[in-house]
């Protein structure tokens, strides 16, 4: 019987020490408005906090608001009879051209839609910047660099469409999450393929730049051991890095990186088990050895595609906000 007690005693302090546990990140963040918010360090902890309400999901589906006005299925591209498209949001009643920012999908470059971002679509404008999504091929229509070269095709066809959509080719931001942020990287960091045919349709290349790059847990470097390893990468590839290591250093947008590289802000989670913390530490450490403006934020305690929590899609929010007035705007 005392045994008994002991077992049902240290099982109720177990519970009360997990109980308590579960609120610590929510306290520490309410104590610190300011700081990244605190995750849960563990997938069991954070299925948990969603599944009993302790933290609330974004709305991946929110209405357009009344005073932003959307274009939506605006071909930039078509090849082998596939039309690829973006769309475009605008705050109604606007006077003069705004930045551009545009957001790239991930999905592991094998799905994802471009509307998966319409929380962030809506919210920037909102806040009179002119927003824009795109799609582009995914790994069960085209191989590598099928989706690269759509993603450069449609900064092109950005680039010379600002008057007829109202903003400035001059002030454009690309932002991806995962997948999407690795293409973002590449079509603003430079990525070539030299002496090669390629899908892209373009003719005449643009005297326009990118302006500023967000990335968001997304992958910089293919030849880690990690990610030269991974079945995704290597799915990705097509081949694997025994066989074509020079394929590695050319998709990994680390490679790109000088000194002309525009200021990039990476977010990304310290627990991410997908793409791990050290990919974002690679890419900050070669942009701080040549002088490079980038803004780096760790978020503690959470793993990959952490922005679907409402609280971290808010940091996420103001964060990006503070990027754009500084280095967009």
């Amino acid at each position: 019987m005392r045994f008994l007690k002991k077992v049902l005693y240290s099982f109720l302090i177990l519970i009360i020490t997990l109980v308590i546990l579960m609120f610590v990140p929510r306290i520490w963040s309410s104590m610190n408005p300011k700081k990244a918010p605190m995750g849960y360090y563990f997938v069991g902890p954070t299925m948990v906090a969603i599944y009993t309400g302790l933290e609330t999901l974004i709305n991946k589906t929110p209405p357009i608001p009344d005073n932003v006005e959307a274009i939506k299925n605006i071909e930039y591209k078509k090849i082998n009879n596939r039309s690829l498209q973006l769309d475009i949001y605008q705050p109604k009643g606007m006077t003069k051209p705004a930045p551009l920012l545009v957001f790239i999908h991930g999905g592991g470059w094998r799905g994802g839609d471009r509307a998966d971002y319409l929380v962030y679509l809506t919210h920037y404008a909102q806040q009179g910047y002119v927003t824009a999504t795109i799609s582009y091929r995914l790994l069960k229509v085209a191989p590598y660099p099928a989706c690269v070269e759509d993603i450069l095709d449609a900064v092109q066809f950005l680039y010379k469409n600002g008057e007829k959509y109202n903003y400035d080719p001059d002030r454009i931001c690309l932002i991806g999450g995962s997948a999407g942020s690795h293409l973002a990287m590449l079509a603003a960091y430079g990525w070539k393929k030299p002496g090669v045919a390629t899908d892209s349709t373009v003719t005449n290349i643009s005297k326009h730049k990118i302006k500023a790059v967000v990335e968001i847990y997304g992958p910089t470097d293919f030849t880690t051991e990690y990610a030269r390893n991974h079945p995704t990468i290597t799915g990705f590839m097509t081949r694997s890095y025994q066989e074509a290591p020079q394929l590695y250093v050319e998709a990994s947008p680390i490679t790109y990186v000088d000194k002309n590289t525009p200021p990039t802000l990476i977010l990304q989670g310290t627990r991410d088990m997908l793409v791990p913390l050290s990919q974002a530490e690679l890419l900050k450490h070669k942009m701080d050895s040549l002088g490079v403006i980038n803004i780096y934020r760790p978020v503690p305690g959470w793993m990959h595609t952490m922005d679907i929590v409402l609280r971290v899609n808010d940091y996420f929010k103001v964060t990006m906000g503070d990027f754009f007035e500084k280095y967009v705007k």
